[in-house]
């Protein structure tokens, strides 16, 4: 659905921006997984695709608020860096397809790199309701990129921190602790979300511990809900094709050894419909 939310607070979080956003229709929807996608710029604006905004926290307050966390990275998020209370902003959500959710108690590890472990305090929440046990691995470049570090810490049963620079927790990618996490939790499934090469060493860890893991990718969506075509990505669907899938729509959550991570950024020249050779996307 779309509305006109007001912004209820604003927040620095180290090197990333946080919005509170009064929008009780989609906090109302939302399910963990689930993002938004929000008009920038203004009225007179020249930018005229929507920016899509990872779901850190919905709550009842005033009807239903979401808080949206982002980086700048452009024009449009800088833009949105500068909204203060009781600016109004569009946003249309939620969109995509939510994490499922294992039907019994089972341990989990969550791993998000940068800003991507956002998106996973809500999974954390809604496996914690149905009995399962949480732990967290986040990591970033610096200690300042590490998103999340203290709330992980007061709702998880243990949370490891790792930094490529050192400044935090071990020196390091998530993925170098990843496979003694799991070994140390016997964990029976993981959750990740960040960059596309952290999602692709994540699942291929996840393949040697035979264990499933889902996947919430972060790929550049134009309009969020699966029109333009600018996100799609190889996916292996039940049938073991090939297709070329909207991370906007049929994800952005996806089992993470049914996507092609290798072949992303390209047509695999097996792909459904797929012209011979596997031509990269132009631009």
């Amino acid at each position: 659905m779309q509305v006109t939310g007001t912004v209820l607070t604003t927040r620095r979080v180290d090197a990333y921006h946080a919005l509170t956003v009064v929008a009780p229709g989609i906090a109302e929807r939302y399910r963990p997984g689930h993002f938004v996608s929000v008009a920038v710029g203004g009225a007179q604006t020249s930018m005229i695709t929507r920016r899509a905004l990872t779901v850190h926290d919905v709550k009842p307050d005033y009807g239903g608020t979401v808080e949206l966390v982002f980086t700048v990275r452009g024009p449009g998020t800088a833009w949105l860096a500068e909204r203060r209370a009781r600016d109004t902003l569009d946003l249309v959500g939620p969109l995509g397809r939510p994490f499922p959710l294992p039907r019994d108690p089972v341990h989990c590890v969550l791993v998000g790199a940068e800003y991507g472990s956002a998106v996973l305090f809500p999974v954390a929440d809604a496996l914690m309701e149905r009995g399962c046990r949480v732990d967290f691995l986040l990591g970033g470049a610096s200690a300042d990129r590490v998103f999340g570090a203290m709330r992980a810490r007061r709702m998880a049963e243990t949370t490891t921190l790792t930094t490529e620079d050192g400044s935090l927790g071990l020196r390091g990618k998530v993925t170098d602790a990843l496979p003694s996490v799991i070994a140390d939790t016997r964990a029976d499934a993981v959750y990740a979300c960040g960059p596309m090469e952290t999602l692709r060493a994540v699942t291929a860890v996840a393949i040697e511990f035979d264990i499933p893991v889902q996947v919430a990718v972060e790929e550049s969506m134009a309009c969020g809900i699966g029109v333009c075509m600018t996100c799609v990505i190889p996916v292996i669907g039940d049938d073991g094709a090939t297709r070329m899938v909207r991370a906007c729509a049929e994800g952005p959550v996806f089992r993470g050894e049914r996507v092609r991570f290798e072949d992303v950024g390209t047509i695999p020249f097996d792909a459904l419909g797929a012209p011979g050779g596997g031509a990269r996307h132009a631009g």
